[in-house]
């Protein structure tokens, strides 16, 4: 390691590949985005020369890679207890409390006690994308609580995203809706975009303005005037199974953006929880899954009713 970086040596053996492509290939920790801004940086040498990125290496090349030391972040580690249902060199499965933000965001709300302000007092060797910073690989809403995924290294978020894009992850949810569903199960199948009317929300709209989306659902228990489900959302859209839902004529109990004005049950917040996901771990391809009960908060809804 000198005071650039760490310094690397290969020698290709087999030619014809771009050079971005097979040097990211060798690192796996390091994402080809962030190979191709070294070889931008003139931190990649073929042969003594500062190539391009689409260059493809010839037997016999030999290339030299500077890396450059992780940043840090301008995020600030706190120690904010997490429940981890499992961890490993690759990731962490959080069980997210409900209030709690996944990232800062900029101004004065939501800079602190989020999520990633909790990963990194908890995990501080982190690197994704050249950064000391945890790989968000998908998110819950503030008021949303369950299970979410958060990678440690650009390894492990590129094969998580893969999956995710892949329709390979099963999320499931818990959502108390308004109304009595009437079928047992059901699919909506409706492109999701931003609400034309309203910036900050989303809607479903035409499939030129949108992105296809598609939640499937199963009652699992029946109450006069709601119904709770099993939602399982097969495409990742923002506010997903809330727009769905409330389009259906059946929104989420609770839910500020997307439900009903007039509300006749308490309930603390939006009833949805993230309770069942079922993934491949990065390091080693094994199917994994996990489950977490209704928060007290929303068990004590069901209660009531019950």
């Amino acid at each position: 390691m000198d005071a650039q970086g760490q310094r690397l040596r290969f020698t290709v053996l087999e030619g014809g590949e771009r050079l971005d492509r097979w040097l990211a290939e060798r690192l796996p920790d390091r994402s080809r985005s962030e190979v191709q801004r070294w070889i931008r940086d003139g931190r990649v040498l073929v042969g003594g020369s500062v190539p391009k990125a689409s260059y493809r290496v010839e037997p016999g090349d030999e290339i030299v890679a500077v890396v450059p030391p992780v940043l840090p972040t301008e995020i600030q580690p706190e120690p904010i207890p997490l429940d981890v249902l499992y961890e490993d060199e690759d990731l962490l499965v959080i069980n997210k409390p409900p209030g709690m933000v996944v990232h800062p965001a900029p101004g004065r709300v939501h800079r602190t006690g989020t999520l990633v302000n909790a990963v990194l007092a908890r995990v501080p060797n982190l690197s994704v994308g050249g950064e000391r910073r945890p790989g968000i690989v998908h998110r819950l809403d503030k008021d949303t609580s369950g299970i979410i995924l958060v990678a440690k290294n650009d390894m492990a978020l590129r094969t998580l995203q893969a999956q995710f894009k892949a329709r390979e992850v099963e999320k499931a949810y818990l959502a108390l809706v308004e109304g009595e569903l009437p079928v047992e199960q059901g699919r909506v199948e409706a492109a999701i975009g931003r609400d034309p009317r309203h910036r900050q929300r989303m809607a479903v709209v035409s499939e030129q303005k949108g992105r296809p989306a598609v939640t499937e659902f199963t009652v699992r228990e029946r109450f006069p005037g709601y119904t709770l489900i099993e939602a399982r959302p097969r495409t990742g859209r923002t506010h997903q199974i809330r727009v769905h839902m409330a389009y259906i004529d059946h929104p989420i109990v609770g839910d500020p953006v997307y439900g009903r004005r007039r509300r006749r049950l308490r309930c603390p917040r939006q009833f949805l929880h993230a309770y069942r996901i079922r993934f491949r771990l990065p390091g080693t391809g094994e199917q994994v899954e996990f489950s977490v009960p209704l928060p007290a908060d929303l068990e004590e809804v069901l209660q009531r009713l019950r």
